[in-house]
């Protein structure tokens, strides 16, 4: 088989009659079609503009999502300090907190200042030891 047909004939009108007429069928075939060097220059041209505007998207891209995501930041962290709150029903505080030692039930409490009991545990052998605020509770002002 001949590599070309009708290549001779300038006219596409004029070389499509002639493979038509010399031919034994006409069929609907896909194949892959060569492109022209005019059609590959003007498709890399095109690629290097299409890249460029990608790049030049990506960088803004790039910058918003920072943007956003400084903004969210403070956001998430707030969202998980309230979420903890909500599931514990609390908050870890750290403030001024009042211990008194019980001889009788030889027990140590600590009273917030709204005075709630916050903690009690066994006292030590060291806190049963009588101190000044201990004497002066046992002489009368305390309360029974």
């Amino acid at each position: 088989m001949q590599r070309e047909l009708g290549k001779d004939l300038q006219d596409p009108q004029e070389r499509t009659r002639f493979l038509s007429d010399n031919c034994d069928a006409v069929e609907q075939k896909g194949y892959m079609k060569r492109f022209t060097p005019e059609q590959m220059l003007k498709m890399k041209e095109d690629l290097s503009e299409i890249a460029i505007n990608i790049n030049d998207i990506e960088l803004q891209k790039k910058e918003t999502v920072k943007e956003f995501s400084n903004t969210l930041k403070p956001l998430i962290e707030e969202k998980k300090d309230i979420l903890k709150g909500l599931k514990n029903k609390s908050e870890h505080v750290t403030e001024r907190c009042f211990k008194f030692i019980d001889e009788n039930t030889r027990e140590v409490g600590f009273y917030n200042e709204d005075g709630e009991l916050i903690e009690s545990r066994p006292a030590y052998a060291d806190e049963l030891q009588q101190n000044i605020f201990q004497t002066i509770r046992k002489t009368g002002t305390e309360k029974e």
